[in-house]
Order: C-alpha cells, then sequence, then structure tokens
C-alpha cells in the first residue's frame, strides 16, 4: 500500500510516498526547511503542503523528534516550548483532514531499519542512534519497539542533553573536525554503553553516510554499524508506523 511517510526534523521537514510492505521509496523526497520558530502551528502548516504537494489523501505517518506518548509531545527536544503537551496527532490530523500517526523520529528510523534494512533478523538489544540536529534514539529488544528511548537528553557536564555537545549540530556550530567530533560522539556511546549495554548499535540520519571519516575514533566494544537508509529511514519507517500504529501510537 502507498502511504505518506514524513520525517519531523530541527532543520527540515521532509516526505515521501512509501510503499509500507516492503519499504521502497515510490517517489522523490520533497523537503520544506522546518519554520525558524519551531512552534506547533507554523509546523502543521508545512504538514499540510507536504501533503499537497504529493496530492495526496491516505494515512500519513510522521516522525516527530522528542518524546510522544499517545500522540502528544511530552518533552520539547529542540522544538519551541509550546510543543510540551500538545497532542501532535489531531493538530497534524486538524491541519491536513487526514488520519495521522506520529511515532518519534528515531523510533520510525529504527523501525525502517529493523524491519527493511540492516537490522532485519537481528536479536537480542538493538540501539538505533539517528545523528543530527540532536542524538536521536531507538530500542528495540528480539525486533520489537521499546518506545521513547531518548539517550540523548542524559545530562553532560554544563549541557543539559548530552546532544547539545554531541550532536552533528554541535559539529557544524562550532567548526571542528570529524576527529574532534568523533570523540565527542564516542564519549556519548561510552555513555549508552554503560546504562543499557546494547548487543549491536546502529547509526542512522544524515551523518552516518560519513561513518568512515569518525569511526576510528570508536572505541567502545559494542559493535557500531551504520544504517545505510540515511535520511530515508525516517520517512519509510514513519509510512511503515502508519499501517502499525499499535506498538507506537
Amino acid at each position: 500500500m502507498t502511504v505518506l511517510g514524513i520525517d519531523i526534523g530541527g532543520s527540515g521537514m521532509k516526505g515521501a510516498l512509501v510503499n509500507s510492505i516492503t519499504g521502497e521509496m515510490l517517489s522523490e523526497r520533497f523537503r520544506i526547511p522546518t519554520p525558524p520558530s519551531r512552534k506547533p502551528k507554523p509546523m502543521a502548516k508545512v504538514v499540510k503542503e507536504i501533503v499537497d504537494h504529493f496530492d495526496y489523501n491516505g494515512p500519513v505517518g510522521c516522525g516527530f523528534p522528542t518524546t510522544v506518548r499517545h500522540g502528544i509531545c511530552k518533552s520539547r527536544g529542540n522544538l519551541h516550548k509550546k510543543w510540551l503537551n500538545v497532542n501532535v496527532k489531531e493538530l497534524f490530523s486538524e491541519a491536513t483532514g487526514l488520519p495521522v500517526t506520529i511515532i518519534n523520529d528515531a523510533d520510525a528510523a529504527g523501525y525502517a531499519t529493523m524491519n527493511y534494512g540492516i537490522g532485519k533478523g537481528r536479536s537480542g538489544f538493538v540501539v538505533m542512534i539517528t545523528i543530527g540536529t540532536g542524538l536521536g534514539s531507538g530500542a528495540f529488544w528480539n525486533g520489537e519497539l521499546i518506545p521513547n528511548f531518548e539517550l540523548g537528553h542524559i545530562p553532560y557536564k554544563d549541557f543539559i542533553k548530552i546532544e547539545d555537545w554531541a550532536a552533528a549540530s554541535a559539529k557544524e556550530r562550532e567548526g571542528i573536525s570529524y576527529e574532534e567530533w568523533g570523540q565527542r560522539f564516542n564519549t556519548f556511546l561510552e555513555y549508552v554503553d554503560l546504562i543499557i549495554a546494547p548487543d549491536l548499535i546502529i547509526l542512522g540520519g544524515g551523518t552516518s553516510k560519513d561513518f568512515d571519516e569518525f569511526k576510528e575514533y570508536i572505541t567502545i566494544e559494542t559493535p557500531v554499524i551504520p544504517a545505510g537508509l540515511q535520511n530515508h529511514a525516517g520517512i519509510i519507517g514513519a509510512a511503515a508506523a502508519a499501517m502499525h500504529p499499535a506498538p507506537m501510537d
């Protein structure tokens, strides 16, 4: 079935048509910059613009860049404070006139990777880390999603969240090398390894395509591999979630 998947990020909101059975992208990705305010109403307007771009009429899956519980935003993440406790599901459904499923963006990327990508068939405790404006994370036990594992929100030194220091946005903001940033990212992975001891860590998000640039600075014992789906994983996983919303929505 053809489903519209939308991946909402701190810098861009992307959508594409997806085959929800095979995970195949059926269209080119369409991207609109995230409104600078990152407030609910302007972002809901962009969701509608993406729907209108594809002239689409059907279920929509949206990957959302912070913790969501039953469609309600439970943490502002990198968004405006007005998002806290907003019913994102209702807001986007009203804006588009379509049924919308909301899933944490890293959960969506992980869902795609575990069902259609390199994580398919992997057993044990697998964690997906998406590297972008923040550090998203999705956790899976024997292929089943454990929702809202926001490991990027771990406090670190003077930072409220470690992602403010170790995400790709920090590298861009400070203009640091892959060596320096890779060491920071490895520190984050050391915390992940210590706290939850996963069997495998899969890296997603746009920065994962540059894995060869920083893999030598990752020194944890747990295997760390790139997902391969890169920026498409969030869209694909969100579309799949729209057809299988029970565990996540």
